[in-house]
C-alpha cells in the first residue's frame, strides 16, 4: 500500500494470542489505519472519537480503532498533508480537533483503494493455493509432488 505499513496498531483488542471474548483477535497494521481513516473522513469532517465510532460502525463492530493508535495515525496524515485539522465543538459543546480530508488526501484514498484491492487480490490467489484451495487436494501446484518436490 502506498502508506508505510511496518508498523502495526492494535484496534483495541487483546493481542497476545488469548482470545477470552470468544471473538477473534484483530491488528490493522498502520498502512490499512490509515485507509480507514481516509475513508471514514470521506463522508465529511469528524473529530477523533466519530472516526473511531464510524469505522466500527460501518464494520459491523468487527474493527475497532483504540485511541492510542487513532491519534497518531491522524497526527502523521495531517503531516503528510492528507488531513488538515481545526478546532470545533463536538455535540456536548466540547472543544475538539476536527478533520477533514484535503485534495491530496482525496487522491491518496483513490490510491489507497487500489492498492487494498491488489492487495486483497493476491491474498485471495494465495489462499485458493493452499489445502483445500482453487488448485485441488493438498494445493499441489503442478509440477510439484503433494511433499512440494519437483516431478
Amino acid at each position: 500500500m502506498g502508506s508505510d505499513t511496518t508498523g502495526s496498531d492494535t484496534t483495541g483488542s487483546d493481542t497476545t494470542g488469548s482470545d477470552t471474548t470468544g471473538s477473534a483477535n484483530r491488528e490493522i497494521l498502520q498502512g490499512t489505519l490509515d485507509l480507514l481513516i481516509l475513508q471514514a473522513l470521506a463522508s465529511g469532517p469528524k473529530y477523533g472519537w466519530l472516526i473511531a465510532q464510524r469505522i466500527a460502525q460501518i464494520s459491523g463492530d468487527v474493527l475497532t480503532v483504540n485511541q492510542g493508535s487513532l491519534y497518531p495515525s491522524l497526527h502523521r496524515l495531517e503531516q503528510k498533508g492528507w488531513v488538515e485539522a481545526e478546532w470545533g465543538l463536538s455535540e456536548s459543546r466540547r472543544r475538539v480537533k476536527v478533520y477533514s480530508l484535503t485534495a491530496a488526501g482525496q487522491r491518496q484514498l483513490v490510491r489507497e483503494r487500489s492498492n487494498w484491492r491488489q492487495f486483497v487480490e493476491a491474498v485471495e490467489q494465495v489462499l485458493a493455493s493452499g489445502p483445500g484451495g482453487a488448485s485441488g487436494p493438498g494445493g499441489a501446484v503442478p509440477g510439484e509432488t503433494a511433499a512440494g518436490g519437483s516431478r
